[in-house]
């Protein structure tokens, strides 16, 4: 049967196209980026992580900002679309609970959800129509939740994003794994997270399985939907749009990479992170700490009493150009990246490769 690159079901939610926009965060997927992706037929995320810019005194400043800050931007973006959208939100953050009912006060479609696994959240939605879409990296990962969720809500995700180990920011793997690629690669995860999620289907019900991570033109996307991928998410394309919301240094980060600029680094978050090399993140790598104040803790894994710069400032400082204080996170084809387009152009271009290589059987 030959796949067609159209309309993609979360649930009875649909997706025009099925490329979904990566949430990037700190404040490089917003309501331009977003609005520009959804108005083209995909689905556009919102990053939800620290939109609250700019540090107070103490946590509940910190809270309350990003809970304003969430709500301005969803409105904002509903301004701009009448399709679809959704927020990502991080499960390391500490008010990650806060934000989802944010999400689901404001009946945003989606939220995705990653950075850990997010046992509790239908616990968190009172709503029926926002869609629950976990991010996992295994098939372990995927059982567990879907175990966890018939057990306790008696209820399913209504998607799965599975991110490879070429995906850009935060990764789901350890330093070993992501230097396995025999036994670690978008493809054989897909194929396993596919088999376990049949595992809980019944009748006319449907999980689609979304793949992500290392995901860069129409090829790609026709070789993960003929292993089974009801899509993809990307993220790392979006960023050299015009409509991306970051300053124009962070896009010139990715004209200008090579290939051996896109490193792995350990975030203070806990995990492995990529990023696009540059003075500051040398500095970093060397152990030489960048003074900073942290009021509050915005993620539970962070241990500021020990880590030798602040994530969040380094990414805000980048979302505003200023390179030299913070770096960009990037997927491992940036240095692929070498010209800026507009969101319609990119969309235009995948989704005409991808239906040619899905017609004609390229993969």
């Amino acid at each position: 049967m030959q796949i067609e690159f159209k309309n993609m079901y979360i649930g009875d939610l649909k997706i025009d196209l099925p490329i979904i926009q990566g949430g990037m965060g700190v404040r490089v997927s917003m309501s331009s980026l977003v609005s520009a992706v959804s108005n083209e037929g995909g689905l556009g995320v919102i990053a939800s992580v620290a939109l609250g810019e700019g540090y107070g005194n103490n946590s509940s400043d910190f809270k309350t900002r990003s809970r304003q800050a969430l709500i301005s931007s969803i409105r904002e973006t509903r301004d701009k679309t009448k399709n679809p959208f959704g927020v990502n939100i991080m499960c390391a953050l500490t008010n990650y609970e806060d934000l989802v009912n944010v999400a689901q006060e404001e009946s945003v479609h989606v939220i995705i959800s990653g950075a850990g696994l997010p046992l509790k959240l239908p616990s968190l939605i009172k709503n029926t129509r926002t869609k629950l879409v976990p991010i996992v990296s295994s098939a372990r990962a995927a059982h567990i939740l879907c175990s966890v969720w018939k057990k306790r809500y008696n209820r399913l995700p209504d998607a799965f994003i599975v991110e490879g180990p070429l995906a850009g920011g935060h990764l789901g793997y350890s330093k070993e794994q992501l230097n396995d690629s025999k036994h670690f690669f978008l493809d054989k995860i897909l194929v396993e997270v596919l088999t376990a999620v049949r595992t809980f289907v019944n009748g006319a019900q449907n999980i689609p399985v979304i793949a992500a991570g290392g995901i860069f033109d129409g090829k790609d996307i026709a070789r993960v939907m003929r292993l089974g991928a009801s899509g993809v998410q990307m993220a790392t394309r979006f960023v050299c749009t015009h409509e991306c919301d970051v300053a124009e240094e962070y896009k010139n980060a990715y004209l200008t990479a090579r290939e051996e600029d896109v490193v792995i680094i350990q975030s203070p978050v806990g995990m492995p992170g990529r990023v696009i090399r540059n003075e500051f993140v040398k500095r970093i790598t060397q152990g030489e700490r960048i003074d900073f104040d942290c009021a509050y803790r915005c993620l539970s894994t962070c241990d500021n009493k020990k880590v030798n710069y602040c994530i969040a400032k380094a990414l805000i400082n980048a979302s505003h150009g200023e390179m030299d204080k913070g770096f960009a996170m990037c997927g491992a084809n940036a240095h692929r990246v070498n010209r800026i387009v507009s969101v319609k152009e990119l969309i235009t271009e995948l989704s005409q490769e991808a239906q040619i290589c899905l017609s004609k059987g390229v993969s």
